[in-house]
């Protein structure tokens, strides 16, 4: 299997895509709408966290940005 550069950076904004893709189909009643922009906000923060990561001014930085990202 060939991994590229980006792979994770594209998985995670896939990921999130997705669980937008699933809030969206959530019945539009208060639980439903409370765990979907949950799901929203905890689906698409690793791929901004990611992001972030790739701007880090060194690898210490580095380490402590992916390690929000994993949370």
């Amino acid at each position: 299997m060939k991994t590229t550069k980006y792979e994770l950076e594209e998985r995670l904004i896939e990921f999130g895509s997705r669980a937008v893709d699933v809030a969206e189909s959530l019945p539009q009643t208060p639980a439903g709408k409370h765990f979907g922009n949950q799901l929203v906000r905890s689906s698409t923060a690793p791929a901004l966290n990611y992001g972030e990561a790739q701007a880090a001014e060194s690898r210490p930085d580095f380490v402590h940005k992916m390690k929000l990202a994993l949370k």
